[in-house]
C-alpha cells in the first residue's frame, strides 16, 4: 500500500552500476515517529535538480514496501513524488539529537545482531566504544569492468527520470578504487570485542575524492585517514548500519553519525566533509 512520508535523511551509500537504473544508491532516513525507512533503489544522480535532496534535510514523498526486499525497512519510492523541505543546520545538533534520540541505538554490534535474528532489524545505529583503525585497501579492480561500463553509459537512456537537456551534464560515475573499512571495538557480555565492517557512506567516498584533487596519488592518504581515524572517533561517533539484501547476515557501515561529544555539546560542528 502506498503512503507518503516524511523523513529526514540521514544516509546516502556511494552509487554502485545497475543494469535497470544505470546507477543506484540506497537512501535511508527517519520518519517523525522514530522509525528508520530504507530507500531503494534510488537513482540518485539521474534525479532532477528540484528534487534532490541532501543529508539531514527533510522530504516529503510517496512509498510502499518493496516486494522483493523482505527487509521490514525496505521500501520503494516514487521519484517523482519527492518535494524537498526544510535542512537541518550544520551547527544545529541540539535539533538532530532532539530527533535522534527518537531512535534505538545499540551500544554494540552484537546487541545489534541480535535483534537482527530475532525481530528482523536490518537498520540500526551502533555506538563503538572506541574505533580501533581505519583500514584501506586497494579495491578488486581500480576501474569499472566492461559490464560496470555498459550499465553506467545506459543513463542516457533514462529519459523518464531527468529532462534532456541535463544529459550532457551527467558525467560518468567515478570509481573509488579504495575500500575503506572501520575496525573499532564494543563493550559485550562485560569484554572489548573487536568488529571489522566496510563503509559505503557516500560522505567517504566524496571525502577521497576530494583528498586525491587537492593532494595528489601520493598525498592523500593522511589528509583522509585524518578526518575518519582521528577527527570523527574524537566526536560522539554513531555507525549507521545495514544490512546486505542478498546476504541478510552481512553487514555495512552505511553513514557515518558524528555529534558532538555529550559532555561537549554547546561546541559547534566541525565541517568534515
Amino acid at each position: 500500500m502506498k503512503r507518503k512520508v516524511r523523513i529526514l535523511i540521514l544516509c546516502k551509500t556511494y552509487p554502485s552500476p545497475s543494469a535497470k537504473y544505470a546507477e543506484t544508491s540506497c537512501v535511508a532516513g527517519m520518519d517523525e515517529h522514530g522509525n528508520l525507512i530504507r530507500l531503494y533503489p534510488v537513482p540518485f544522480r539521474l534525479i532532477t535538480g528540484e528534487q534532490r535532496f541532501a543529508k539531514w534535510q527533510w522530504i516529503e514523498a510517496t512509498i510502499e514496501r518493496s516486494p522483493a526486499d523482505r527487509r521490514p525497512e525496505s521500501h520503494k519510492i516514487g521519484v517523482d513524488s519527492i518535494c524537498v523541505g526544510s535542512v537541518l543546520p550544520a551547527g544545529d545538533w541540539h535539533e538532530r539529537m532532539r530527533l535522534l534520540e527518537k531512535l534505538t541505538v545499540y551500544e554494540s554490534f552484537d546487541a545489534l545482531e541480535r535483534a537482527r535474528i530475532n525481530y528482523n532489524v536490518t537498520l540500526g545505529l551502533v555506538r563503538p566504544a572506541r574505533i580501533v583503525a581505519l583500514r584501506i585497501k586497494k579495491s578488486a579492480s581500480a576501474d569499472w569492468t566492461l559490464d560496470e561500463i555498459e550499465k553506467l553509459q545506459s543513463m542516457q537512456r533514462q529519459y523518464s527520470l531527468f529532462e534532456e537537456r541535463d544529459h550532457a551534464s551527467i558525467k560518468r560515475l567515478e570509481k573509488v578504487p579504495f575500500d575503506f573499512h572501520y575496525v573499532y571495538e564494543c563493550m559485550s557480555g562485560g569484554v572489548l570485542k573487536s568488529h571489522t565492517h566496510k563503509i559505503v557512506d557516500w560522505e567517504a567516498s566524496q571525502l577521497y575524492r576530494n583528498v586525491h584533487r587537492k593532494y595528489g596519488a601520493s598525498g592523500w592518504e593522511a589528509p583522509l585517514r585524518q578526518k575518519l581515524e582521528i577527527d570523527l572517533p574524537a566526536r560522539d561517533l554513531m555507525l549507521l548500519m545495514g544490512t546486505i539484501h542478498r546476504f541478510p547476515g552481512q553487514w555495512l557501515i552505511v553513514s557515518l553519525i558524528y555529534p558532538p561529544k555529550r559532555l561537549n555539546e554547546g561546541h559547534p560542528q566541525i565541517a568534515l566533509f
